[in-house]
């Protein structure tokens, strides 16, 4: 496998790396700054083709911050291979997260963010919003780049397959059908819906992001708050039926 590198937004790039078992692409985003950031790790079988991609844009070992939204693999299964090669990186997620699982996970303790707190990497601002079971687990949450309104999204927004880096076309259709797909199957139930689910979700469109860096698939440019609503709506509508917002 081989990472494909695509700058998505100013010093903002996206390292992606399909992989054929599982028909999709696994998409690291770096945030190249003074203190530089990666959202996600990858898994930790993928982790040759992502220090790859990293190494293409600058040294691996000067890697400060690694973000990740929920403990999975291809969200934090590389951790420590990672804090190997980056020696004064450390990770930083959701309270839930830290104390839970990563520390014990981990090679080094983790950074524990609460709701709201900004990471500060240099030019650049990262806002942490807890976001538990959006969308998928207990610890959950995600990362906005306020300077230039970037939202690095995690599972929102799956699309399977192969796909363009980057697209101004709404990407809600192909993030459709993979949710009428998997409503019946070994991976039906893969999202939870709570009475918190449509709360979280427009508190994110409020945040009127102008890229969404999804994992799985095409980062999205345009209207992120529009894309964000319709998204709410379409959960709500397919997994979201009987419950109840808080």
């Amino acid at each position: 496998m081989q990472a494909n590198v695509t700058e998505i937004a100013a010093a903002v790039f996206r390292i992606s790396t399909f992989h054929p078992q599982f028909g999709i692409q696994f998409n690291q985003f770096l945030v190249a700054d003074e203190e530089p950031f990666i959202m996600h790790t990858g898994m930790k079988k993928m982790f040759p083709a992502t220090l790859e991609g990293i190494s293409s844009i600058l040294d691996p070992a000067k890697l400060r911050w690694i973000g990740f939204s929920h403990f999975e693999s291809d969200e934090c299964g590389a951790l420590n291979e990672w804090l190997k090669v980056a020696p004064q990186a450390q990770a930083v997620c959701s309270f839930v997260g830290a104390v839970v699982m990563v520390n014990d996970f981990a090679d080094r303790p983790a950074r524990a963010l609460a709701d709201n707190e900004i990471l500060q990497t240099g030019r650049y601002r990262l806002q942490f919003l807890a976001t538990p079971h959006v969308s998928h687990c207990w610890d959950a949450g995600l990362f906005f780049e306020s300077v230039q309104r970037v939202l690095f999204c995690s599972d929102l927004f799956f699309q399977p397959g192969e796909a363009e880096p980057l697209t101004e076309s709404s990407v809600l259709g192909r993030t459709r059908d993979a949710i009428l797909e998997n409503l019946s199957g070994p991976l039906a139930h893969d999202m939870p819906y709570t009475a918190q689910t449509d709360a979280a979700l427009q508190r994110l469109a409020l945040l009127r992001p102008q890229t969404l860096a999804a994992m799985h698939g095409s980062s999205f440019k345009g209207d992120g708050q529009k894309e964000i609503t319709d998204l709410a709506a379409l959960l709500k509508a397919t997994i979201g039926k009987g419950v109840e917002s808080s």
